[in-house]
């Protein structure tokens, strides 16, 4: 008798708890249409409620994010001093902050003040992040609309952006290894496919770069300021036709040409970043030369050599990567960047082969036969123009029947993009910079 008693208890304690639970939902769901609809007069813009509409499809509703105030915030980020600032971009400045109450660490941005363009960022990224979880995206902590003020809170990222520890390294600053990067890769793989696959209906990333990937202290990857994310193609419908927005060097070109956007345009966007993983080289540097300031223009005629692969590598790993996981690596890259949209891998598919990768390199990591000489290294290599000879081919690839299918599967993905380019222009022509978005 006391056992059922015990039960009944417990049944009537999970029923009040998920009687909370179903109002907290029904109160915060009632805070993002509240919130649509003051920004909505506020803009007097009636194409910020339907976009935000839209968007509101996504999920079941159910959401913890939390309505701050501007005082609350002003206090978290010592009143938005400078020495809490953590960087600026395009759409205002981010600051690291403490919430008291729950003695939290927060990045707290703060939005530019400039009318309707600002507006659409903040809603649309308010509510993609209050409706969207995964792992390996950042988490929406809540957000601020006193007034005219925008402000969005995330969970406190320790490691700061992939940018940080990938590009431009200062000297003193020791360069992510050859399996971090993976590993990174895969994570925010992984964070597309969520948007892609999971999401009902999928969401377009469309803004998908290093300074966007977050990482926590384990050098966990989560995408970061959904600003630009689209709702994508339901139904019969294979695009969605909208202005070009995003970053110069990373747009896919159909999409930097007709305005036409699909996953795929997600697709393309990793492989850039992905290229700029294993090179350590960005998508757009005015800084080298002419011939090189391209990252994918730079890699074309290197993907079709396999003998040059051993080029693309950074120099600042010093030869310490797996050649066949390196070759492996470029093979995806090739596929992610060509030029034909129909012709580019699922991200299902990308996550898949980073996983082999992974898995491989694991199995790999004390086979000495599997690293690259020091003297085949770009970083030692005083001719980059190298040509290898048939006996330091088999040193860097004794496993040569595999790693030869992956390397003329890559070779194979540019013959491909080079046939499909007979008529037209390969020139990727993108008009709009970080800054011009709507």
């Amino acid at each position: 008798m006391g056992f059922l008693c015990c039960c009944f208890t417990s049944d009537a304690k999970n029923e009040r708890r998920n009687s909370r639970s179903s109002a907290k939902i029904r109160r915060e769901g009632k805070t993002l249409h509240s919130l649509i609809h003051n920004i909505s007069i506020d803009s007097e813009n009636q194409r910020h409620r339907t976009i935000a509409e839209e968007i509101l499809q996504i999920g079941s509703g159910d959401t913890a994010t939390r309505v701050f105030t501007f005082n609350e915030l002003e206090a978290a980020t010592q009143n938005f001093a400078d020495e809490c600032m953590l960087g600026e971009g395009g759409f205002g400045r981010v600051y690291k902050g403490h919430l008291e109450d729950l003695n939290q660490d927060v990045a707290v941005k703060q939005l530019d003040r400039n009318g309707l363009q600002g507006n659409r960022e903040f809603l649309v990224e308010v509510l993609m992040l209050s409706l969207l979880h995964h792992p390996n995206l950042v988490n929406l902590l809540g957000y601020c609309a006193d007034g005219n003020q925008r402000v969005l809170v995330y969970e406190y990222m320790p490691s700061g952006s992939l940018e940080d520890h990938l590009l431009d390294l200062p000297p003193n600053k020791k360069p992510l290894d050859w399996m971090t990067r993976m590993k990174i890769a895969g994570g925010a793989a992984k964070g597309l496919e969520y948007l892609h696959d999971v999401a009902n209906p999928p969401v377009i990333y469309r803004d998908f770069k290093a300074s966007n990937i977050l990482l926590d202290e384990g050098f966990n990857p989560k995408l970061s300021d959904f600003g630009l994310a689209k709702v994508g193609p339901v139904g019969d419908k294979s695009h969605v036709s909208t202005r070009v927005m995003g970053t110069y060097g990373y747009c896919a070109p159909e999409y930097a040409l007709t305005g036409q956007l699909t996953t795929m345009s997600d697709v393309y966007s990793f492989g850039v970043v992905f290229l700029e993983i294993i090179t350590g080289r960005r998508a757009i540097d005015t800084s080298r030369p002419s011939s090189e300031q391209n990252l994918v223009e730079w890699a074309d005629p290197l993907f079709k050599d396999k003998k040059r692969f051993v080029e693309m590598v950074d120099p600042l790993l010093e030869g310490n990567f797996p050649v066949k996981g390196l070759y492996q690596a470029l093979a995806v890259a090739a596929m992610c960047l060509q030029e034909e949209a129909s012709t580019r891998p699922l991200i299902a598919d990308v996550v898949t082969a980073l996983e082999y990768l992974t898995v491989s390199h694991n199995k790999a990591a004390d086979d000495p036969e599997d690293r690259v000489p020091r003297s085949l290294s770009c970083a030692n290599s005083e001719d980059k123009n190298m040509n290898v000879t048939d006996e330091e081919k088999y040193t860097i690839s004794p496993q040569q029947d595999e790693e030869e299918e992956v390397c003329h599967s890559s070779e194979r993905a540019y013959k491909q993009q080079d046939e499909s380019n007979q008529g037209g222009s390969k020139e990727l022509e993108q008009q709009h910079s970080d800054k011009d978005r709507s």
